[in-house]
């Protein structure tokens, strides 16, 4: 069967989703340790001038209120799009790796899974660093594993985080962070257009993760979708431009739900 030109244009036309629509948090769910799920302690989370705000004026002391707001759906293969800066002034009785350091989770457990006291959900961590201008290279757009493990240049790395490649980001300067996932396979981190970092098999395993469900924490399971969160661990921080761009669908170009750019096949042909 020959496929209209007309019909190969729209089948490859990239259909983007926003997650964020910068006025509100309502399709985000936070989780904040020591609190329970839902419950977005010292407005930790907020929206302002069209951007998420993670700010922590409202804390007494910051006590490992390690934070996170996720999206209320999971996610498998597709290709995430946001922007950040890291602005203000850290919290100094935070953590001192915080210093200019948040992150974007994936592939995460849903965070009604979490217990009041877990610290970090078991998850992929995108890691956003900023230079501190002391003139000494500071990689942003990292690998960190809380509870997870991944295979990088072929063999399961017991690192924590994995640097990327990239360049130094000093200042509140906007950064555009890109992720490709394609679940339990291949993924992919890029830093303003560049490939900076690649890696496979993402599975539950390591440490760092405390006070979690042990039903949920299974060493050595594939993790093939999960959820998306933004994080707060003592840096203010903004983010905006929060898109996606779904990689899982229908495969057969006979069908009016076929695109051109899906890499994994569901049921959802018609």
């Amino acid at each position: 069967m020959t496929i209209p030109a007309f019909a190969q244009r729209k089948a490859g036309k990239e259909e983007w989703q926003t997650l964020f629509n910068g006025k509100d948090i309502k399709d985000w769910v936070p989780k904040i340790n020591h609190h329970e799920t839902g419950d977005n302690y010292g407005n930790t989370f907020r929206v302002e001038d069209g951007m998420v705000k993670v700010r922590y004026d409202k804390y007494d002391q910051f006590n490992e209120q390690f934070g996170h707001l996720y999206y209320k759906t999971p996610f498998s293969y597709y290709h995430l799009v946001f922007e950040y800066r890291l602005v203000g002034e850290w919290r100094k009785d935070a953590p001192d790796y915080t210093i200019r350091n948040s992150g974007v989770m994936f592939h995460s457990q849903d965070p009604k899974t979490m217990p009041k006291e877990q610290d970090w959900p078991i998850s992929i961590e995108f890691q956003i660093l900023g230079g501190l201008g002391d003139g000494k290279p500071r990689p942003t757009g990292n690998m960190c594993s809380p509870g997870t493990d991944v295979i990088f240049n072929g063999k399961i790395d017991d690192r924590h985080c994995i640097n990327s490649t990239s360049k130094t980001y000093e200042g509140d300067q906007w950064v555009k962070g890109e992720i490709i996932v394609l679940g339990d396979s291949l993924i992919t981190h890029i830093i303003n257009g560049d490939t900076v970092l690649q890696y496979s098999k993402p599975q539950i395993g390591g440490g760092v993760v405390h006070n979690y469900d042990p039903r949920i924490k299974k060493d050595g399971t594939l993790l093939t979708e999960g959820f998306i969160a933004l994080q707060s661990e003592g840096q203010p921080v903004d983010f905006r431009n929060i898109k996606i761009l779904n990689l899982k669908g229908c495969l057969d170009p006979k069908s009016k739900n076929y695109k051109s750019y899906y890499l994994k096949s569901d049921e959802s042909c018609k």
